[in-house]
């Protein structure tokens, strides 16, 4: 069930609020000088490595990233919800509005680092750029966000990590306990083998990449092993969705896959670690 985003969205707002009225005591903003060239943002892709909220640094879970599009604006995951932002750069100042977040409910320990993450994301920030890494500080200190580059990765070959289902515009989280396992790898076979959250799979997958489909051709081949009611959930709503033909959407370490009537699956790169 969704927990509603009200509060979490409120209370970071405020304390990042508070935070920039104790620092706008002196002159001079977060930014550099007006002849800085604006950072080079447009296009980027990081993963967020730790949050700084007051002198509280907490380091982020897995799945937490941002990536900037170029068009003024700024998305990505807190490791919990997907979210969107406004951005201007203006030299090294980096300007963000947060503007929408996704409602899925995550256990206590993300969603503490969700509210710090949107609370340090927030409002002017000086940016440092330094051999892979960015660093967006505000300017009385209080509030910090750590981001290192990322690679883009392929669609095949690559290990997605099953993360969150899609109705529409309406995301939901994984049936609680039912998604540690739910992965899969496309093959430069022509094969698609992974888990559905419960029993090891293997089909065949047709991929048109200029069409930006993904169809499976034939049910796919299941392990017969039996699990607990979440795993089972979440493995007969996969079962259904793999049968038949799926548009993809390849957002550098982020895949949607979605039917013709617009359910589907959201899905990260897993680390290589896993």
């Amino acid at each position: 069930m969704s927990k509603p985003r009200s509060t979490t969205l409120a209370a970071a707002v405020l304390l990042a609020a508070s935070l920039s009225a104790c620092g706008q005591g002196g002159g001079g903003g977060a930014g550099g000088n007006a002849g800085d060239p604006d950072l080079p943002l447009a296009g980027s892709q990081w993963t967020v490595g730790a949050v700084t909220v007051d002198g509280d640094r907490a380091q982020a879970p897995e799945g937490a990233r941002v990536g900037f599009t170029g068009k003024g604006r700024a998305q990505g995951s807190t490791g919990c919800n997907h979210f969107g932002a406004a951005v201007t750069v203006a030299g090294t100042t980096v300007t963000v509005s947060p503007d929408e977040v996704t409602e899925m409910a995550c256990p206590d320990d993300r969603q503490r680092f969700e509210t710090a993450f949107l609370a340090a994301f927030t409002g002017p920030l000086k940016g440092t750029l330094t051999d892979g890494a960015l660093t967006l500080v505000s300017a009385d200190g209080a509030r910090k966000v750590e981001l290192a580059a990322e690679p883009s990765l392929p669609l095949r070959g690559t290990t997605w990590k099953i993360d969150g289902l899609v109705s529409g515009d309406t995301a939901a989280s994984l049936p609680a306990g039912g998604g540690e396992k739910a992965r899969f790898v496309i093959g430069t076979d022509g094969r698609i083998t992974g888990n559905l959250g419960c029993n090891d799979f293997t089909a065949t997958a047709r991929l048109d990449e200029k069409a930006r489909t993904l169809t499976v051709e034939g049910p796919a081949a299941t392990t017969r092993m039996m699990c607990g009611s979440p795993q089972m959930e979440l493995e007969t709503k996969l079962y259904e969705l793999l049968d038949g033909p799926l548009s993809y959407r390849l957002d550098h370490r982020t895949l949607t896959l979605t039917d013709s009537a617009g359910e589907g699956l959201t899905a990260q790169a897993a680390d290589p670690a896993q």
